[in-house]
């Protein structure tokens, strides 16, 4: 994971249009997470007798979340196919601290029986009570010329692997003392609306929010389900996404940036991936109790204003 990130010349992540900065002068990476960063809140539920399950763990938002949740105390199983991710997590959540413990599990979400084995694990460390389903990818392409095998991946990951987590995950709450619990899934604006050339992240996003409402309608009040939609967030997806953004469209990556991610944008700011992890936070404690079936839509004005 890049850190002691660079965007906009050294600036903040905000686009400042009194720095004059050249197309090849341009570069946006991600920020560094500290605790300063991170929602720290007071909940009966946020304590090491109690255990997160967060898939896409090893980098990005994924990474935030599971490092904020072990900060509020809680026990987190961490999944990630990406080894060298997960040890930078543990490293990371160390150096940061909290009463909660992170532990990672290498854990292709393409392959039932690795997933199955993972919600095992992290089930036996105590009462498996929280989902933030976050793993994802991108692939820009015109849909007429998207490769299926692209497609299959996508959905793969980001809406039959959440599917089947929460899945295997719903027995666990139910059998806890009082079978409370939240399942937080990663949406998107694009679960919201579609843009060009990401034809099959927008059918996973738009899939997450009717699969967040139907674990709600199952739920039976005591176990909730949300998802979170945000706009366009400093990560390693984002941060590749850009230069192939640039490539498909003919532009300069800081066209893509100014033009295509934040034009339509009232706030002209990126979010970091601890704001987003903060989200879930929010979203798993008591101070959320009516959120159920609900979308947490945090774009800066991107989806509900135009000029």
């Amino acid at each position: 994971m890049i850190r002691d990130a660079v965007v906009y010349f050294d600036v903040p992540r905000r686009f400042h249009e009194e720095f004059s900065v050249t197309d090849e002068e341009f570069s946006i990476t991600e920020p560094e997470l500290t605790a300063d960063d991170l929602l720290v809140l007071d909940d009966p539920y946020f304590d090491a007798g109690n255990v997160a399950l967060v898939t896409g763990a090893g980098s990005g938002i994924g990474q935030a979340t599971a490092v904020g949740l072990a900060a509020n105390g809680l026990t987190v199983a961490g999944l990630d196919v990406d080894t060298d991710g997960l040890d930078e997590t543990v490293e990371l959540a160390s150096s940061i601290g909290g009463a909660g413990e992170f532990t990672p599990i290498v854990c292709d979400l393409t392959d039932d029986v690795e997933v199955e084995a993972a919600v095992d694990e992290a089930a036996a460390a105590g009462d498996l009570r929280f989902v933030a389903n976050i793993a994802g990818l991108q692939h820009i392409s015109p849909l007429d010329k998207f490769p299926m095998g692209k497609y299959d991946l996508l959905q793969s990951v980001m809406l039959r692997a959440p599917f089947l987590v929460s899945k295997l995950v719903m027995p666990h709450v139910r059998e806890t003392e009082d079978g409370v619990g939240a399942i937080g899934n990663m949406a998107s604006i694009h679960g919201h609306y579609a843009t060009k050339d990401k034809a099959a992240y927008i059918a996973t996003k738009f899939g997450l929010r009717g699969l967040t409402q139907a674990i709600a309608a199952e739920g039976d009040g005591v176990l909730r389900s949300f998802s979170v939609s945000v706009g366009y967030v400093l990560t390693p997806l984002m941060v590749n996404q850009i230069e192939d953004t640039a490539q498909e469209r003919g532009i300069s990556e800081r066209a893509v940036v100014e033009d295509v991610m934040l034009g339509q944008a009232r706030t002209k700011e990126m979010m970091t991936p601890a704001e987003v992890a903060n989200l879930f936070t929010f979203g798993f404690s008591r101070h959320a109790r009516h959120l159920n079936g609900g979308d947490l839509l945090w774009d800066g004005g991107y989806t509900l204003t135009y000029e």
